[in-house]
């Protein structure tokens, strides 16, 4: 009984938090609700915008104020995992008409900081290890990396790279890639390369939780006005970039560009080749995760938008093929 009453005394007389608001955690009965949308509102026969040729896309929504912020992504046959930048995980798989199954949704384990607060799991990029499924998931604000097991519940290991100090705190980590041989590139948003327009990126030689000051230092130039916001591998080995333009009031745009890796060298600055523009009269939002599949002979690419949980945003999932040539 004494225990009873002190306890008791504690959470009466102990002032209650009133520091900043816990990071809310989606629900885990969540819904999502699917709905189709056009390339071009104006035209819905439309079907090309440069070298891609649209295959479909949908709205994601749900109830859960918690839902969307996507900032990347992950495709293992039709099973997407979308990964927001307050480090929630929403999986489920999605057929060919659309129709969107078996959700389920959890949150990263760990990462910078306690978890209380988004600056604590600004996750804004992964790359997957084809080999062990291991997962690599970059952190703004503290220019981190760190790795977890392929279910995404476990973590491997964690290194704030030496290199990555002096990225901008909101600008760091935004670009992701892991490279055949093992490596990976990581791009900031919008830290810039010395006396140029580009931004500061890293080729570690290999894993840079492992081996953070192995590699060196080059600058990606994006196109101008834009920040590169994803990255992924081509079939051929190439990097496609997505590049992500902001206008007020909330006017989007995004760039697809290809880089051929043989430029990327220490201290050089490389631009890649446009091949889209996903600009009004087009669908439009903040873009910001990138992804490749297979389809038979075509090379398929998955772009997901980042709502910023605002309702003058939307979480798009959108499907085009990558045309020979291209």
């Amino acid at each position: 009984m004494r225990i009873f009453l002190s306890i008791l005394l504690i959470l009466i007389l102990v002032p209650s938090w009133s520091g900043p608001k816990r990071l809310d955690l989606l629900g885990r009965e969540a819904r999502i609700a699917v709905k189709h949308v056009p390339l071009d509102a104006n035209d819905p026969a439309r079907r090309r915008v440069g070298q891609l040729t649209w295959l479909g896309g949908v709205q994601l929504s749900s109830p859960d104020h918690t839902f969307g912020g996507f900032s990347s992504m992950r495709l293992q046959g039709d099973r997407f995992t979308l990964l927001s930048d307050g480090g929630n995980i929403v999986s489920f798989a999605l057929d060919r008409r659309g129709g969107l199954r078996d959700a389920r949704f959890a949150e990263l384990p760990d990462g910078p900081g306690t978890g209380w607060q988004k600056s604590d799991r600004d996750s804004e990029s992964l790359t997957v290890d084809p080999a062990s499924g291991d997962v690599w998931v970059g952190f703004e604000r503290a220019n981190a990396i760190w790795r977890y097991d392929s279910s995404l519940t476990k973590v491997r290991g964690h290194v704030e790279p030496p290199v990555m100090a002096g990225w901008n705190e909101n600008g760091g980590p935004e670009t992701m890639v892991r490279m055949p041989d093992g490596g990976m590139i990581v791009i900031a948003e919008t830290t810039k390369w010395p006396h140029r327009e580009a931004r500061k990126a890293v080729r570690f030689a290999g894993d840079p939780v492992a081996q953070p000051n192995r590699g060196f230092q080059f600058g990606y130039l994006p196109p101008s006005g834009y920040d590169p916001s994803d990255a992924t591998l081509l079939p051929d080995g190439r990097l496609l970039v997505l590049n992500r333009r902001f206008a007020t009031p909330f006017d989007f745009s995004a760039k697809l560009t290809i880089v051929d890796p043989a430029r990327i060298r220490r201290g050089a600055v490389v631009r890649g080749r446009e091949i889209a523009t996903l600009a009004a009269p087009l669908i439009h939002d903040n873009f910001e995760g990138l992804a490749v599949t297979h389809e038979g002979r075509d090379t398929i690419i998955w772009i997901v938008s980042d709502d910023n949980q605002f309702v003058l945003e939307r979480t798009l999932l959108l499907k085009f093929r990558l045309e020979p040539g291209a």
